[in-house]
């Protein structure tokens, strides 16, 4: 992995903040979840994502940049 991914990575969903995206990240042995929420934060390491339906309480799950680039977590704009 090299530094220059992590930055890429970094600007691109830094560039996305406030956006509906899809995200599928592997959960196991050949198991995948898929969820919807809202880019809410980026940090140097981490970004936040608001999950929940609208009128219901909502959760912040974080996600590492390393994550996107081993494809771990996989993020698609909604």
């Amino acid at each position: 992995m090299k530094n220059m991914d992590v930055a890429f990575v970094r600007e691109a969903v830094k560039s996305n903040l406030g956006k509906k995206v899809r995200i599928r990240f592997h959960a196991g042995k050949r198991k995948f979840h898929v969820t919807e929420g809202v880019l809410s934060e980026t940090y140097p390491s981490i970004f936040l994502v608001k999950v929940g339906k609208e009128g219901e309480e909502s959760q912040t799950v974080s996600y590492t940049y390393s994550d996107v680039i081993t494809k771990e977590v996989q993020m698609m704009l909604c």
